[in-house]
């Protein structure tokens, strides 16, 4: 190689441009020398051979990844395989177990793809050690884990003050347990199940009159949701809406235990999803089914409901009871417990550590090459 080649990374998101992917992936490169292919998250057929196009033309040392929307992953597999250019994957789903479950026709094709994307790339970064696993056992050569972080810090003094300003907005007495959720409704035919649906199914049951739910987002599950929370007696259910990006906080505050529905299998087992580490960032205990994050991020924050699924009757009713039982002392006793800081969501602990995982991947497959060197030199100035 030319001695006076500069190393050259380039990253991109295949949810596309100045998207929550996109600014992750940035912020994990950001000790790196990394610039970004704007994918366009409407056009994304062309990004394949757009992207293949800058590939063998300008002959990255390495290409990053968040994401594992296909045609930005076949431009990469294709990129390896006529140009050499190595790449990285970052993600936080089990691809095809993910499409499978929502179009199972489509699952053996995304199976095939997803090891295909692991067996040719030569690293991969998993929001969870449990992916990054996953991608071990397909073939990716090596593999570390970065489980995201929560894009907001608040004091105690101001949390309290988003708790009294959206619990008189909505008017919820302060004696009141508020359930709370927050996700995109996003209606699933399939299955009948969007989030919160477990928590309005619970509340229409319990027969307490000190419980609310809130459910905060919005889409296709929003007018299921007001429909069911109609039709008889049970804790009070607000839908908020939509709300914006920046004031997640505020509502996050007004709640006292959060909603965490991921299923027992092959999709939820092996995700943590940006919620937990935001619902951890404001002391919230949190309920979810016996997944393996429940037993591996150590501490007393999780209320475990029994059930396979969210929308199962299993669940349903555990979360029921749970909710009919549940005293002021244990919610408070069990909130004041959580750490602010997990270590495991530590923003600039993650951004050091792939920063240093990318170093040695090139470092080990060039070593004696000036870009290593180069490399070794941004290491040390971190």
């Amino acid at each position: 190689m030319d001695r006076n080649q500069n190393v050259k990374i380039v990253g991109f998101a295949t949810q596309g441009s100045n998207g929550d992917d996109e600014n992750r992936l940035k912020a994990l490169l950001s000790q790196v020398p990394a610039t970004f292919y704007p994918f366009e998250k409407r056009k994304k057929h062309l990004n394949f051979w757009r992207l293949l196009k800058s590939i063998i033309r300008d002959r990255p040392n390495l290409m990053v990844m968040e994401g594992t929307g296909i045609f930005g992953g076949l431009a990469l597999i294709a990129g390896n395989m006529i140009a050499g250019v190595p790449y990285i994957v970052s993600s936080g789903d089990a691809v095809g177990p993910f499409i499978a479950k929502h179009q199972p026709i489509l699952g053996p094709l995304f199976l095939m793809y997803e090891k295909l994307l692991y067996r040719r790339s030569i690293g991969f970064i998993g929001w969870t050690p449990y992916l990054a696993g996953r991608a071990l056992s397909y073939g990716t050569k090596y593999a570390m884990t970065a489980a995201g972080w929560a894009p907001f810090q608040h004091s105690e003094s101001e949390r309290k003050a988003f708790r009294k300003q959206i619990r008189e907005k909505y008017d919820i007495p302060e004696n009141h347990i508020v359930v709370g959720i927050v996700g995109s409704l996003n209606w699933s035919k399939r299955i009948g199940y969007c989030y919160g649906y477990e928590l309005v199914q619970a509340a229409r049951r319990i027969k307490r009159d000190d419980i609310t739910v809130m459910i905060v987002g919005d889409g296709t599950g929003k007018a299921q949701l007001e429909q069911l929370a109609g039709t008889g007696p049970g804790a009070r259910v607000i839908l908020t809406g939509r709300v914006p990006r920046d004031q997640v906080p505020m509502y996050l505050s007004a709640f006292d235990l959060a909603s965490l529905p991921q299923s027992i299998d092959q999709v939820g087992n092996f995700r943590y999803t940006t919620k937990i580490s935001e619902y951890l960032s404001v002391g919230l205990p949190i309920l979810a089914g016996t997944l393996p994050m429940t037993y591996d991020l150590y501490g007393d924050w999780a209320y475990r409901i029994y059930g396979d699924t969210p929308w199962s009757e299993t669940y349903i009713r555990n979360l029921a009871d749970f909710m009919e039982q549940v005293t002021w002392e244990n919610v408070q006793s069990k909130g004041g417990g959580i750490p602010r800081n997990f270590p495991v969501f530590d923003k600039e602990a993650q951004i050091n550590a792939v920063s240093e995982f990318i170093v040695d991947v090139l470092r080990n497959e060039t070593a004696s090459s000036f870009q290593a060197i180069e490399l070794e030199k941004v290491a040390r100035s971190m």
